[in-house]
């Protein structure tokens, strides 16, 4: 039996997005035509008014107008133990903030395993909801990233601003969960 997996495709201020869902949680976040999307085929649904897209539409078309800095939507990414491991440290870098391979790699408990924690990081399934655009090369320098690094750049950019607004605003935005909170939320 063929698993469905519901989806739907918005747009963003870096391009279009294809988000899919196995009914209850988010299970792919990706800019049209990134690196690692897989094709849409046969088990594949349109289901544009499914709650958890929807509620994912709704907080990306936020964080690109500088209105959220982190997400709370379920999110069910489906990789390999050691994956879910470095997706897992990945959520816990704040927003505005970068770390090295190297430092990822550590805090997924593996800390010889740079360029593995780099595949994974590549094969990150959740783009944004899980921010790999905050992990960078050793010196600081953008290396790599699925959908390409002019998108990595818009979207530390993009985190930098929308940091300065929260800073002066009198209404708080949403901020992150403590990454034990999002450690239910990786199957």
């Amino acid at each position: 039996m063929q698993t469905v997996v519901h989806f739907d495709c918005i747009p963003s201020p870096l391009g279009g997005m294809v988000l899919a869902s196995n009914g209850d949680a988010l299970t792919g976040a990706w800019f049209a035509g990134q690196r690692h999307q897989p094709p849409i085929g046969p088990g594949w649904e349109r289901h544009p008014g499914l709650p958890v897209l929807r509620r994912a539409a709704v907080q990306l078309a936020a964080y690109f107008a500088g209105e959220r800095i982190a997400f709370d939507v379920p999110l069910a990414p489906v990789g390999t133990p050691f994956q879910r491991d470095v997706w897992r440290a990945i959520s816990g870098v704040p927003c505005g903030a970068t770390i090295a391979y190297r430092e990822l790699a550590q805090r997924a408990g593996r800390p010889a395993s740079i360029r593995a924690a780099g595949a994974a990081t590549g094969r990150n399934p959740l783009s944004i909801f899980i921010p790999c655009h905050r992990i960078v090369g050793a010196d600081g320098t953008l290396t790599g990233y699925a959908g390409g690094l002019a998108r990595k750049r818009a979207l530390l950019a993009l985190e930098r601003v929308a940091l300065e607004r929260v800073a002066g605003a009198a209404t708080p935005v949403p901020r992150a969960a403590p990454v034990d909170a999002l450690a239910d939320a990786f199957i």
